[in-house]
């Protein structure tokens, strides 16, 4: 793969993916899921039923949702099919004319960021809602009534996906890169991770690796709570290092939330890489929020390291939709890709100069036992 404009693929890609509508599960997933697939060349598009139960949580309904609006007078003020982050995700379908009253208990805004629309979740909690930014919400008329609709559906027959990649080395160890793909149209939080992960995944497919790469794309939480408990004991025997990747193409300094006890040889490789930077951010694990907590939790144990930019929560843009493509840029991204590259490449490195090491001991031992005859 030609480095110069990897940049500028990985964000068309971004810009293609960007419309699609992504939650916990559904169609909108499995079609993200192929695109990246498409990329990388090497993805396999994993099912999981719903209601099955992984440890203790049980794998949601899949939802899928068609359509979604707010009329009044006849005309649409709010629309899913214009901008996706206008439904609360994992909504109830309605169909009903309501007073502003009882719409407004459904309606969310950002009263701080008055051109924003906010991203809301219910997964686990049965409701519906609308999100829309502050100064539209407050020309609503409170005398008027409103059309509300979304088409929305619920079954329990369906599935969660996950893509996962293996690209086998000489060692059935591995360096794990994970990342989530449960957000809509969102790109810094969470559409750079998954694109990068998946040119990534294109450029060392290509190459000669010593440790096997094992490359996740999981719903946030569930689909990290869900493959760990099909797959522990086999991340367990073979786990070398290993890093989920989250918020990775705004301009904000290379950070990481280092593992449960931060003297992992994940931890170490990170902060090699991170010393290569300027103003870098080192967390401590009390900090954390994304997936490093399913993979550090207690009895599952295994020492993945989150690697950002600006830390989720820490930015503006962060859950609403000034995260956009405006967010990031070629040259961004090929700073990310690139600092990716060179953890991995850090990593076969310090394998290599090790088996140097023992070799010329070898030799030194040879020499030493020849000389005495």
């Amino acid at each position: 793969m030609n480095n110069l404009n990897v940049g500028e693929k990985i964000y068309k890609s971004i810009k293609k993916l960007f419309p699609i509508n992504r939650s916990l599960t559904g169609n909108g997933n499995r079609a993200s899921l192929k695109i990246l697939g498409k990329i990388s060349g090497k993805m396999k598009i994993l099912e999981f039923k719903s209601g099955k139960k992984v440890f203790d949580w049980t794998i949601p309904p899949e939802w899928n949702v068609e359509d979604a609006f707010i009329k009044c007078d006849g005309e649409k003020i709010v629309d899913f099919k214009k901008n996706n982050l206008h439904l609360v995700s994992y909504s109830e379908p309605i169909n009903k004319e309501i007073s502003f009253k009882e719409l407004n208990e459904h309606l969310y805004s950002i009263k701080s960021k008055p051109k924003s629309i906010p991203y809301i979740t219910s997964y686990y909690k049965k409701r519906w809602g609308f999100c829309l930014n502050h100064n539209d919400r407050i020309k609503l008329d409170k005398f008027k009534s409103y059309k509300v609709y979304i088409e929305s559906s619920f079954n329990k027959k369906g599935s969660l996906s996950i893509g996962e990649i293996l690209i086998k080395g000489k060692s059935k160890k591995e360096i794990i890169l994970s990342t989530n793909i449960c957000h809509p149209s969102l790109v810094n939080n969470e559409l750079c991770a998954p694109v990068i992960l998946a040119y990534l995944a294109k450029y060392f497919a290509d190459l000669n690796n010593f440790f096997t790469l094992r490359i996740l794309f999981l719903p946030e939480t569930i689909g990290a709570i869900t493959y760990i408990n099909k797959n522990l004991k086999t991340l367990k025997k073979n786990f070398r290092a290993g890093f989920h990747i989250t918020c990775f193409g705004d301009k904000g300094n290379f950070s990481m939330i280092s593992s449960k006890y931060a003297n992992s040889y994940s931890d170490k490789v990170a902060k090699k890489i991170l010393k290569t930077k300027k103003k870098i951010k080192v967390y401590k694990f009390q900090k954390c929020g994304s997936d490093e907590r399913q993979y550090n939790f207690p009895g599952v144990n295994l020492p993945v390291v989150t690697l950002t930019r600006t830390k989720f929560g820490n930015y503006k843009e962060y859950h609403n939709s000034m995260d956009n493509l405006k967010i990031t840029n070629p040259k961004l991204l090929t700073e990310s890709f690139n600092f990716l590259i060179k953890i991995i490449n850090l990593i076969n490195y310090e394998k290599n100069k090790f088996l140097k090491k023992k070799v010329n001991k070898k030799l030194k031992i040879t020499k030493l036992i020849n000389s005495k005859y």
